[in-house]
């Protein structure tokens, strides 16, 4: 019988390469929230690929940027935790952009990486020629060694089959970690407040994605029905009048969205009950960040 591989692969980069967008086209299931603004993703998220011959844990991260508050301190103990007993590394780079700075910076996060690391070059259905991604790679390959670079396109798929052959070739011969109908860690109260703060994402501009977040304040569950009663945190009363909107507009959208991509998720009709609070600089308040990590997200079970 041919040997069972498995192992952990965390996928790492600056924000806005297309992490999310990757890993949910790994998975073959939307597990982690898509949004046109940096830092979308705030913790590490878990989507598992698993096939008869092998099962693959991949982690995504949020990303590599400057920790200049609490939240983003938190972000990048998050990515530095997903260095540590991987078996691959997955670098994703937006082709569309040119080596700058920052990227030098980023790339620095991997400097004592051990595993091999795999370069990703995102988004190449952007680019009206393949050929002009070669100036962005010879930057990359200057810096380091990469055991294998890979062009792609996670959102139409284009090269996705060549980047899951590559991690499978590089795993080791492993167990099932996760059941085989299991696509990923999170819980679905968390999974059901990333949803809302997708569309929140989608509905707003500037300064209101990054001071928004949602909290799962109730969850009723029956055969048939899960009703939801969620709060939505910003920063200052201005933030909270554009969520709102006119007559309850945009609020009203947003849950409407949300509900739908949850019905979706679920398979199962949701009651979505939104709310929206002031907590001013919750992105500072360590107890506050506590309540919307999944790890220790408060809130109650009505069963």
């Amino acid at each position: 019988m041919a040997e069972h591989k498995s192992g952990f692969v965390s996928i790492l980069g600056r924000p806005n390469a297309g992490k999310s967008t990757l890993l949910n086209a790994l998975v073959g299931q939307k597990v982690s929230i898509v949004a046109d603004k940096p830092q979308t993703t705030r913790t590490a998220i878990q989507g598992v690929m698993t096939t008869p011959e092998a099962q693959v844990v991949f982690v995504d991260t949020p990303g590599i940027h400057k920790s200049d508050s609490a939240i983003n301190k938190r972000m990048m103990d998050a990515v530095r935790a997903s260095l540590e007993e991987r078996d691959l590394f997955i670098y994703v780079v937006d082709v569309t952009k040119q080596f700058a700075e920052g990227d030098e910076k980023a790339l620095s996060v991997l400097r004592e990486a051990g595993p091999p690391v795999i370069l990703v070059l995102n988004k190449i259905d952007a680019l009206p020629g393949k050929h002009q991604m070669i100036p962005l790679l010879d930057e990359y390959q200057k810096r380091r060694d990469f055991a294998e670079f890979i062009p792609l396109s996670a959102a139409t798929g284009e090269g996705l089959e060549l980047l899951k052959a590559a991690v499978l070739k590089r795993l080791p011969e492993g167990p099932e970690y996760f059941p085989e109908d299991q696509f990923t860690d999170q819980p679905a109260r968390f999974l059901a407040a990333e949803l809302i703060r997708e569309q929140i994402l989608a509905a707003t501009q500037q300064e209101v994605p990054h001071s928004t977040t949602v909290l799962i304040d109730k969850w009723e569950e029956a055969k048939r029905l899960i009703r939801i009663y969620a709060t939505i945190a910003v920063e200052r009363e201005g933030q909270k009048g554009i969520i709102i909107g006119k007559q309850g507009s945009m609020l009203k959208e947003i849950g409407t969205l949300a509900r739908q991509e949850m019905e979706a998720f679920f398979g199962v009709k949701i009651f979505l009950d939104l709310h929206v609070k002031v907590e001013s600089a919750w992105r500072e308040k360590a107890a506050f960040l506590n309540t919307i990590d999944w790890r220790t997200m408060t809130g109650r079970d009505d069963n």
